[in-house]
């Protein structure tokens, strides 16, 4: 299936070229064709032409900035945030994939996390492993946030400056 993508986040460096990179990468791992346009600050690179949304069966849109979506009337456009495009690429090329395949047309939300669903289906069930219920004697354990707590910058500060 031939696909395009716009990413885009305020300043155009890192978020919105890493859901590029993945959504390219993911696209051509599941054997779909796809070309990603990212917008910044700077302006847009490597931006989408007419034949190339003309061609395309759907359209995603990754974005935290406003993005025009007149170019893409006609095709199932596929919206969420940046980082659906960094960390749930195949997701939202699923969807896509669904949509056109379905001859849906307009703008589809996505959900904002990967288990809420897709936004729309309103019967959907709670996923079993996010909810934690622990006997009343039993304490939770925390969960830990971040990486390894003996190589955080304060640890590596306090050693500096007790050596």
């Amino acid at each position: 299936m031939k696909l395009v993508a716009v990413t885009s986040c305020p300043t155009g460096i890192a978020h919105s070229q890493m859901a590029a990179e993945n959504l390219q990468t993911t696209a051509e791992d599941l054997g779909h064709e796809i070309k990603v346009e990212v917008q910044g600050a700077m302006g847009a690179e490597n931006e989408l032409s007419a034949d190339d949304i003309a061609n395309a069966d759907a359209v995603i849109i990754t974005a935290d900035t406003a993005v025009k979506t007149d170019r893409f009337e006609g095709k199932p456009v596929v919206k969420g945030p940046v980082k659906a495009g960094v960390n749930r690429a195949g997701e939202m090329i699923e969807r896509a994939v669904e949509a056109a395949n379905a001859g849906k047309e307009g703008v589809i939300e996505a959900a904002e996390g990967g288990d809420e669903g897709d936004g729309g289906d309103e019967t959907a069930e709670p996923d079993e492993e996010t909810t934690t219920e622990t006997p009343d004697d039993e304490p939770a354990e925390a969960e830990q946030v971040g990486g390894d707590p003996e190589k955080g910058v304060f640890r590596r500060l306090r050693r500096w400056l007790s050596s």
